[in-house]
């Protein structure tokens, strides 16, 4: 039975702004401040899927969260109607209102972790939402992740979901960001890669000293407890503190792997040898060889990556067995990045040819290319199994374009988020994404 490797794009939310929040992002805080443009940033992402289809790919595409999140801040004192939650919220604390509007969703490789059916013990597709607890603007995001994820793969028979880890400190997860999948064939048994920042609980491994770690040993090893995963299909390695420390947040902003292949930084983790070694054994073990390119730091520093965002890219199979890498343009910006990608094309090694798209909107705000896509391994069953309306077509991209220029606004600045009539705008829009993309009531005005 054929399988895919299938992305889920997030599809950018109404509220799109530079809020700053994410500690650590080095874009993120740089930008912050900055007027933002929603509209352009959805059809920026929208392009993107668009041209993926268009190449042979599945892709599907993932909806965004209601914001401002009232509900949330209710929950931190603001009382009143809709209006006035958010117009105190404004006067007496801003950054909570900030924070309330973050379209941070559309980051959909931290929405959850998933284990396909061939490595897991119940044969089912898994899910777990991320709980995100490191920043309170995306803690805020699983209730309504788990929702939307479960009315895309509603299939009890195929697909088993999971609710969010405990939202402490210690159980930290950041979903996919922090793991990869490394196989023969997408519907193989395979090694799931699990890249962790610090242990909660044994002072063996070094933590970062300037920026949090936000992914934990121990919260790796629930989910990977929680799909059912063997030991002998588990990997886990810790990120390197130091790279943590230059604005590395996630481990992919540093690597990349499909496949059977790994694509790093030399800098990227601890004990690199080790790590590769039993990759390399466990995955010959179920058939696969697992082969791995270290980009150097003499020719690509790690400030390099971070500015460009150069593993924050998509490594996708092509038919022929090559793969192509999809990296955003500041990487042609870049001129110790692009000469990198030249001869890495040009060598007719693993990685023949690298595609370009703009995605300024969503790179200004610390979010590439990978960032945007959830992928999910799938056989032709499950793959028939999934809702259909968020499978991405010619018309349904046509659909989504005309959606967004009705309902987006060209310009936001923080200002704009005191507006209660954006509220208005957000629930008006997603409630007729929901009819199009035939998700039901996942949103919380929609349900109470």
């Amino acid at each position: 039975m054929k399988s895919y490797e299938v992305n889920f794009d997030g599809l950018v939310g109404p509220t799109h702004n530079y809020g700053g929040l994410s500690y650590g992002n080095v874009a993120s805080q740089s930008n912050s401040q900055q007027s933002s443009n929603p509209k352009e940033a959805a059809l920026q992402g929208l392009a993107k899927m668009k041209a993926l289809m268009e190449m042979g790919f599945q892709q599907g595409v993932l909806a965004p969260q209601e914001r401002p999140d009232v509900a949330a801040l209710r929950r931190l004192g603001f009382a009143g109607s809709d209006a006035q939650v958010i117009e105190r919220a404004a006067k007496d604390a801003m950054p909570l209102l900030v924070a309330s509007c973050s379209a941070s969703s559309m980051w959909v490789a931290n929405a959850a972790t998933v284990s396909p059916s061939a490595d897991t013990a119940d044969g089912r597709v898994h899910f777990t939402a991320a709980n995100l607890n490191c920043k309170y603007h995306r803690s805020i995001e699983h209730p309504t992740t788990s929702r939307v994820l479960g009315a895309m793969f509603a299939d009890q028979k195929h697909f088993a979901h999971h609710a969010a880890l405990p939202a402490v400190a210690q159980f930290g997860d950041e979903g996919a960001a922090n793991h990869t999948r490394f196989c023969r064939d997408y519907g193989q048994a395979g090694v799931e890669f699990f890249v962790f920042g610090r242990s909660a609980f044994d002072t063996r491994y070094p933590a970062p000293q300037k920026y949090p770690a936000r992914q934990t040993l121990e919260a790796s090893q629930a989910v990977a407890r929680l799909h059912g995963l063997s030991d002998d299909g588990v990997v886990y390695a810790q990120q390197n503190p130091s790279v943590i420390d230059q604005g590395v947040f996630h481990n992919d902003v540093i690597a990349v792997g499909n496949g059977e292949v790994l694509f790093y930084h030399e800098d990227a983790f601890l004990e690199t040898d080790k790590m590769l070694a039993e990759l390399q054994a466990k995955l010959g073990k179920r058939g696969g060889n697992f082969q791995s390119i270290c980009v150097p730091r003499s020719q690509v520093t790690v400030e390099d990556a971070v500015r460009s965002y150069l593993f924050n890219s998509q490594l996708l199979s092509r038919a022929d067995g090559s793969m192509l890498l999809i990296v955003p343009e500041e990487c042609r910006g870049n001129e110790r990045v692009w000469q990198y990608l030249q001869s890495l094309t040009s060598s007719g090694g693993l990685i023949r040819k690298v595609k370009v798209f703009d995605l300024k909107q969503s790179m200004q705000n610390g979010g590439g290319p990978a960032c945007l896509r959830l992928r999910v391994a799938l056989n032709q069953t499950e793959l028939a199994a999934v809702n259909p309306g968020v499978i991405m077509t010619a018309p349904l991209y046509g659909t989504l374009t005309q959606w967004v220029d009705k309902h987006y606004r060209d310009r936001l600045s923080e200002n704009d988020l005191a507006d209660p009539q954006l509220l208005l705008e957000c629930r008006t829009a997603l409630d007729e994404l929901t009819q199009i993309l035939k998700l039901g009531a996942v949103y919380p005005f929609q349900i109470n």
